[in-house]
């Protein structure tokens, strides 16, 4: 049994803490699966909204709250203050890198469902725009803590050339399959339809709130999930209970 520190949703108390992969707090005796993580840091240029949707409201007891000012310090402090079954509330998502790589070293294999209108698989050399936000997907794969065999990306639609080249010699699904025992779950906002979030990179043909409802609920209850890319809108804070309902978290 391993105990941690966090701030309970519903009384605020700091209370609340973990019991195996769980959570209750002992002040009000609310039970939660999964314990919160805020990374409210957008790496590129401009991700404003992005770095404020890290603040909106969510119904899980807050673990930690990662600041750090660069990119390896934040890898490296996700991976200290990581609960043993973490939701991650992100601005960019640059904010998975740490928590699937910190997951991949407890549980061994893990595989990634990556849900993202974009492939987020350049490199310096091929970003168009250079913003790190464009390449975390392509940093947990090159940093060898997940097999690209044991990556599925879904929703994606506005890619360049080299991600799909890189996407057909890696080996990266885009289609579920079966998956392993240890899943992380990382979403996008802009994977869904434009209007049905709030997001920050909108594009259209995206899955209607509904259809990604029941996407997540037909995927195994995963070891850790992060959501990205959203504005700070009550539109928004209604639709984070839901995906987390529907991931069982």
């Amino acid at each position: 049994m391993s105990a941690l520190r966090a701030k309970c949703p519903d009384c605020r108390t700091l209370t609340a803490v973990a019991i195996g992969p769980d959570y209750q707090c002992h002040a009000c005796g609310r039970e939660f699966a999964a314990g919160l993580v805020r990374v409210p840091r957008a790496w590129g240029d401009g991700g404003e909204g992005m770095i404020e949707a890290a603040s909106m409201a969510a119904p899980w007891p807050e673990a930690a709250t990662i600041e750090e000012e660069t990119l390896d310090a934040q890898f490296a402090a996700l991976a200290r203050e990581l609960p043993e079954r973490p939701i991650v509330l992100g601005g960019c998502c640059c904010s998975h890198v740490g928590a699937v790589r910190e997951l991949a070293r407890r549980h061994g294999r893990v595989a990634v469902v990556w849900l993202d209108a974009h492939g987020d698989l350049h490199v310096p050399e091929t970003s168009p725009s250079g913003n790190a936000w464009g390449m975390p997907l392509r940093m947990i794969v090159d940093s060898g803590a997940v097999d690209p065999r044991d990556v599925t990306l879904l929703g994606a639609r506005n890619m360049e050339r080299e991600e799909h080249e890189f996407i057909a010699e890696a080996g990266i699904r885009q289609e579920l399959g079966e998956l392993p025992e240890h899943v992380y779950v990382a979403l996008d906002a802009d994977v869904a339809e434009p209007g049905d979030l709030d997001v920050w990179m909108p594009e259209p043909d995206g899955f209607r709130l509904a259809e990604l409802e029941a996407l997540l609920a037909s995927l195994p209850r995963p070891v850790g999930a992060g959501f990205t890319g959203f504005l700070k809108t009550g539109r928004n804070e209604a639709a984070l209970p839901r995906l987390g309902r529907a991931l069982r978290l």
